[in-house]
């Protein structure tokens, strides 16, 4: 049961590699980067001169590949792709990347993202004569392109066109690989380049410090890219862009160390816990973050307010998955394993708990209750992102209304809830105030629908906007 594990999913993470001898192992490394991106599944498409071949699986990059794998796929281009089911649900054929074999050629497709308009196109496809051996709505895409006519580059553009949402694509064919990123900028997709001049491709810059490629550029909303012969060639695919990459990109999603549109995740995070003190000051004894994602914002909030930074809760990463367990009373124990607080920091002090965010409310009471059993005296926890109020629909695994508690409750009445001694979100100013940047050639801002409803797309089939204020979603 995923309500039972704390953690907020992306859909996935995208990594391609192109002129590298050995691609498939780099591209390896690089997926290993970015398991933080998904848990659940991994492949990668490798071409071996005109040839495409695929190996994927289900669990952890180093569960679903190992040296004999790996070994196996040859070829000096390959893409990749961890997954967190959402929309398309999970099971072997949902697993990315997804290759498709027609009488014209192979082509391989990995995605970051979700199509708002899946469903549409989905039964349009359908009544032309197309059958689908998926869930997965990167799907879609394969399909529309075979059915458009002229160059690659042409039939790629023209299908991207047809797609609303978010995405950034990766998309592999017997000479070449074409990558692309939604008009939006809602999911993050840079160029790095390895000191032999073959292109790298990845969701984070993470991903280039390990396999020791330079950082080029990020692509810009609505742009595609081809490598052919590692020439890199660039246009845009619409002129219909407006950047709003995903808030959460920087405040839950990426690691530190990645530069998302050339802002440090780590510094926008600190700079959001300095502007959470700001607005929600209080008196106590020491500052903890819950791991890993809220360190940097309780650094910040620490800096800002004076009091001191401790390591008050310690996180075992070598604990499975704990919503595999068979009862309730194990589950929750699975909270306990990964999680514990540290008894001789807490003990009789007042404590400033900060967290990235709070979705179900659950697991923040849980963690409350676990600091004042380890001694705390008070709990004052400060999140470090407004309060999420509405679903996701580009990527993220909260679709319906009655997962998120901030709907129900007011401030106050969440507090009670979770058992804490104060609480307090950070206002969608103070995370603009983090996170604000431009660029020349055109405005930036956030996406910020899931605190305040305000969807940079249209809604489509079930996700119309008045069931969702209704609370039928």
């Amino acid at each position: 049961m995923f309500l039972q594990d704390r953690q907020l999913h992306e859909e996935c993470g995208v990594f391609a590699v192109c002129g590298y001898e050995h691609a498939a192992a780099m591209c390896y490394y690089g997926l290993h980067s970015l398991q933080h991106r998904g848990q659940e599944a991994a492949g990668i498409v490798v071409k071996d001169k005109e040839a495409l071949s695929i190996q994927k699986g289900e669990g952890l990059v180093s569960e679903v590949f190992d040296q004999e794998k790996i070994n196996k796929m040859k070829g000096d281009y390959a893409i990749g792709h961890v997954r967190y089911s959402t929309a398309g649900g999970g099971g072997i054929a949902n697993v990315q990347p997804l290759l498709f074999r027609t009488l014209n050629g192979s082509l391989g497709i990995a995605h970051n993202g979700n199509i708002v308009n899946a469903n549409v196109l989905k039964a349009e496809l359908e009544k032309k004569g197309s059958i689908f051996s998926s869930t997965s709505d990167t799907e879609i895409l394969g399909h529309l392109i075979m059915r458009e006519e002229g160059h690659m580059i042409d039939r790629i553009c023209k299908s991207l066109n047809r797609l609303d949402g978010a995405f950034a694509f990766l998309i592999l064919i017997e000479n070449a690989l074409y990558v692309a990123r939604d008009k939006y900028g809602l999911r993050p997709l840079s160029i790095g380049q390895l000191p032999n001049g073959a292109y790298i491709f990845s969701s984070e810059t993470c991903a280039f410090e390990v396999v020791g490629a330079k950082f080029v550029r990020d692509l810009e909303p609505g742009e595609i890219v081809r490598v052919k012969n590692n020439e890199l060639k660039s246009k845009l695919y619409t002129e219909d862009v407006t950047d709003k990459i995903c808030a959460m990109e920087y405040i839950y999603f990426s690691r530190p160390d990645s530069n998302l549109d050339g802002i440090n995740v780590h510094t926008t995070r600190k700079l959001a816990g300095k502007q959470l003190y700001k607005e929600a000051p209080v008196d106590a004894d020491l500052v903890i973050g819950v791991p890993d994602s809220s360190i940097s914002a309780a650094i910040g909030y620490s800096e800002a307010s004076g009091i001191p930074y401790e390591m008050g809760l310690i996180k075992n990463k070598y604990v499975g998955r704990t919503f595999i367990q068979p009862t309730q009373e194990m589950r929750e124990q699975g909270v306990r394993m990964k999680l514990s607080a540290v008894s001789s920091i807490v003990c009789g002090k007042r404590v400033i708990m900060i967290d990235d965010s709070i979705v179900r409310g659950t697991t923040s009471k849980r963690i409350v209750r676990l600091l004042k059993e380890a001694g705390a005296k008070e709990v004052h926890v400060r999140i470090a992102s407004p309060a999420i109020k509405w679903p996701c629909f580009y990527g993220v695994d909260m679709s319906t209304m009655d997962e998120l508690i901030s709907n129900k409750l007011s401030v106050e009445e969440l507090c009670t809830y979770i058992e804490a001694d104060s609480l307090a979100f950070i206002s969608e100013e103070g995370i603009d105030k983090s996170i604000h940047y431009n660029k020349e050639k055109h405005k930036c801002g956030l996406c910020l629908a899931c605190f305040n409803g305000d969807y940079v797309t249209k809604l489509y089939d079930s996700f119309e906007t008045d069931k969702i204020k209704k609370g039928k979603l």
